[in-house]
């Protein structure tokens, strides 16, 4: 076994999923690191939360093999793993109190009462939820109920933990909450999360890396800022935040070679009158289509040569953009170093793929 192996914290080699002849899972391979931040996002059909399953031993593979810290644990049962998984439904009993529900796994083993409550008290206090032990769960706020949950998976002391949408049913402000308190909690227990999100926001903010998921295949893997700054495919130029693909005769005109590029909408700049792009620059001229406003930014769509439409992200550092009216003629320009070449995009198998 490689050292690089024994290093992995969840390792998938050639890892295949298929239900007859929906391939949900295709050839993935994938290292996680110990006490990583891991993020498998993707659209929904895209193979992330098979992918979860697999590892956590919910599903069986059709092909490959699932090893946790080195051991294969291919055929073996979820309780038999060292994993412990969070679900969107956060999935409590009712009838039980908080600590009743954090406890359910340590009784089911055969803990001791006096370990039990020792371990309750020490996983409430890691999520920050001392003093809930007697509430009941329709007493708790949404963002309670997920820590509790958390609380549950970690009180078992796993090396994993899986978690599936968690927050996927908070609303916006408590949802952006959670995010910032699960990655201090991932911090401080450092224990290796395996996260499933569809939102991209979600994943820049919260991973050490991120696997992009297309059609049961790995797209990309890499940081946040990798995946947002250097997408390496158009899939992942427009999933993960918004991007303008350049191509055919404005690709040839622009770079002088045919392909596809990408450009994010916030490195493009409208110059103001009079002022020319810099030799570092591509530059291009245009009119406004449409201005959408954003708040603390302004989003223009700039209808350029060929009928191709870029999008433009401006900050409102000093007001809203209210000046600039559809039909304005602009002349745009960004840095040739924020034009990225993107590969083509995966092929698309004949069989159906499915989540």
């Amino acid at each position: 076994m490689s050292a690089a192996l024994a290093a992995a914290a969840v390792s998938l080699e050639g890892l295949e999923k298929r239900f007859g002849d929906v391939v949900a899972v295709d050839g993935i391979d994938l290292d996680i690191s110990d006490g990583e931040f891991f993020s498998l996002l993707g659209p929904s059909g895209s193979g992330k939360t098979t992918t979860l399953r697999l590892i956590a031993g919910f599903d069986r593979p059709s092909a490959g093999r699932v090893r946790l810290y080195g051991r294969d644990v291919t055929e073996l049962a979820p309780f038999e793993r060292e994993v412990n998984t969070v679900f969107q439904d956060y999935a409590l009993f009712p009838h039980m109190t908080v600590a009743q529900n954090v406890a359910y796994g340590l009784m089911v083993r055969g803990v001791s009462r006096a370990q039990r409550e020792s371990r309750v008290a020490e996983a409430l206090r890691r999520v920050r939820l001392p003093g809930f032990d007697a509430r009941r769960p329709a007493q708790l706020s949404g963002g309670q109920r997920q820590r509790v949950a958390l609380a549950r998976a970690l009180v078992n002391r796993p090396r994993v933990v899986l978690l599936d949408e968690p927050l996927g049913a908070l609303d916006r402000k408590l949802r952006e909450e959670m995010q910032v308190e699960l990655k201090e909690i991932q911090r401080e227990v450092g224990i290796t999360f395996v996260f499933v999100t569809h939102d991209q926001d979600e994943a820049l903010s919260m991973s050490d890396r991120i696997a992009v998921f297309e059609a049961g295949r790995l797209a990309q893997v890499g940081t946040p800022t990798e995946i947002y700054e250097r997408p390496t495919t158009p899939f992942v130029a427009g999933f993960v935040g918004t991007s303008n693909v350049i191509a055919g005769a404005l690709a040839q005109r622009l770079v002088g070679r045919s392909g596809q590029y990408s450009v994010r909408p916030e490195k493009i700049r409208v110059l103001a009158p009079g002022e020319l792009a810099g030799g570092d620059e591509y530059s291009l001229p245009g009119a406004i289509s449409e201005v959408v406003y954003l708040g603390a930014s302004t989003r223009l769509m700039i209808s350029v040569d060929d009928g191709k439409t870029l999008s433009v992200l401006q900050q409102n550092v000093a007001g809203a953009a209210d000046d600039a009216g559809k039909g304005t003629p602009v002349q745009l320009a960004w840095k040739k170093v924020h034009t990225l070449s993107l590969h083509t995009d995966l092929e698309e198998p004949a069989a159906q793929r499915s989540e």
